[in-house]
């Protein structure tokens, strides 16, 4: 079916309140990596959904954050960026009665259409404790043009949103082929498979002191089973000793658990071999953050 309308929804928030989780419900797959640490997402993702004769592009951002370091000043403009040229912001926090400065700042200098989600209504043993949440947001920003409360967890109030997300929609060509999900290429995709398991199986600081760049993306033809090299890269020799663990036993956990997400993703078999090495302060490196494909301009 031809696709007549489209809307651009920047789905924003501080860090951990579930956009990546979200998007990847709204999509029907994953296209973003989840996990319950900081500043997961450091790249703007879109994700394409189809409903309808409506294509929904949506914008899953970093979140909002102090930044410490280029990566984090580039990870910042991206999310300002993303609010440029879009019908909607879809500001998406948790069920908590305070509204931080993070969001006090955005909804001051964004005039944009604004839906407030509020996520993770699983959590919350009461309802009347929703109605606070609703009520500190209502004083701190009277211009809402909906209040949603969902689950990106269970898919409560997602048909909601979605029919919010709905009024948005501009008459405009279809921007992407149906069947695609996201802008991101393959082995983008499977670049950050990696790193979320790394997220998911190694301590505290050290995933965020990690990239990781496919070196290898080839299909054989006899069979269309993937042939991928990726190396991780990190910034101490102390890091890269942990990443590997007693062994190899961390980097073939990593590994086997990336493995099997991409296989799923891809729909083919997978042969993946990693390696790791040591990169020195590279997030406040501009070149090599530039070639990891976070470009500045």
């Amino acid at each position: 079916m031809n696709k007549t309308k489209t809307a651009m929804i920047t789905v924003c928030g501080r860090p951990n309140v579930g956009k990546s989780s979200l998007t990847n419900a709204l999509v029907g797959e994953k296209i973003a990596i989840v996990s319950n640490k900081p500043q997961t997402t450091r790249n703007r993702i879109y994700g394409v959904v189809n409903r309808g004769g409506t294509q929904y592009v949506l914008l899953d951002t970093p979140g909002l954050h102090k930044p410490r370091s280029r990566l984090g000043d580039y990870m910042v403009k991206v999310v300002r960026e993303s609010l440029s040229d879009v019908e909607c912001a879809l500001l998406l926090v948790e069920p908590i009665a305070h509204v931080g400065e993070p969001e006090r700042v955005l909804l001051q200098e964004e005039h944009l259409p604004c839906v407030l989600c509020i996520n993770k209504i699983d959590t919350v043993e009461k309802k009347e404790a929703l109605l606070e949440v609703i009520a500190a947001y209502s004083e701190a920003y009277d211009g809402f043009d909906a209040i949603i409360p969902i689950s990106a967890r269970t898919g409560d109030g997602l048909d909601d949103l979605m029919a919010q997300l709905a009024k948005y929609a501009q008459e405009g060509p279809q921007l992407f082929p149906d069947g695609m999900t996201t802008d991101q290429a393959d082995s983008q995709v499977c670049a950050e498979i990696v790193r979320e398991k790394m997220l998911r199986c190694l301590d505290k600081e050290i995933p965020h002191g990690t990239a990781v760049e496919v070196t290898r993306f080839s299909e054989r033809e006899d069979s269309g089973i993937i042939d991928l090299d990726v190396t991780i890269y990190c910034e101490k020799a102390s890091h890269k000793g942990i990443i590997i663990g007693k062994g190899g036993e961390m980097l073939k956990r990593i590994s086997s658990l990336a493995r099997r997400d991409i296989e799923k993703f891809m729909g083919t078999k997978v042969y993946m071999e990693t390696w790791v090495k040591v990169k020195e302060n590279w997030r406040d490196n501009v070149n090599f953050i530039r070639s990891q494909g976070y470009n500045e301009e």
